[in-house]
């Protein structure tokens, strides 16, 4: 891959010449390779760098002002881009080149790297925690929900139960009533009977009474 800087060799803007002698002298220090392409003296030069900086990186009348840099075909961007990467230690990002083992940027790459990792490690325990506290969780609602069952089928037969004992109870009672009525009927009929029986013995008493008095009174006439 092949840097390109676009710029004006024979610029008379002390601005435009400074920003330049920034750039190349950066990329120098950083030993970045990189091609210094000269707008000044050569059209196809300056044609081309108008034609490829993206439209929102043209000022207003529509005229890129160099230095502007380039990966091969891809545009990196202008001065000021430039500039932000090189404060935030990302010029090789900025360029799409890999950092140098050892740099202040591939430390920070690897930091970044290292923290993304653990982050993504530490959702990954969450996420395996959470799916832990949910099974336990759903296995203690099952559990629980098969408490519940048990405890209302227990309820349910101890209810059955109830219910059942008193039908039971009211069974013998209804038993140990007609058993007493049947007695206490017997018993009436039994009164009845042995009632007849005086009656009838009171009669022939009576009758046998009246026969004796009747003789009675024979064997006084006689005599």
């Amino acid at each position: 891959m092949v840097i390109k800087v676009f710029l004006a060799s024979s610029s008379g803007s002390t601005a435009i010449k400074k920003k330049q002698q920034d750039v190349v002298g950066f990329l120098a220090a950083l030993k970045i390779d990189y091609t210094q392409l000269d707008i000044a003296s050569n059209e196809e030069n300056r044609q081309w760098m108008r034609e490829n900086v993206p439209g929102e990186m043209k000022p207003t009348n529509g005229i890129p002002l160099p230095p502007q840099i380039f990966n091969e075909e891809n545009y990196c961007g202008d001065y000021d881009t430039f500039f932000n990467a090189k404060e935030d230690n990302a010029v090789f990002e900025f360029l799409g080149l890999t950092p140098p083992p050892g740099s202040k940027e591939s430390k920070q790459a690897e930091n970044s790297q290292k923290l993304h990792i653990g982050s993504a490690t530490e959702e990954h325990i969450n996420d395996d925690t959470t799916r832990k506290e949910i099974k336990e969780v759903e296995q203690n609602g099952d559990a629980h929900t098969a408490e519940l069952e048990e405890d209302a089928v227990a309820e349910e037969v101890e209810t059955a139960d109830q219910e059942e004992e008193p039908t039971e109870e009211a069974e013998e009672d209804e038993e140990e009533e007609s058993r007493k009525a049947a007695e206490e009927e017997d018993q009436d009929e039994g009164e009845f009977d042995k009632g007849e029986d005086n009656h009838l013995v009171s009669e022939e008493e009576e009758e046998l009474q009246k026969l004796e008095d009747e003789e009675e009174q024979g064997s006084e006439a006689e005599d």
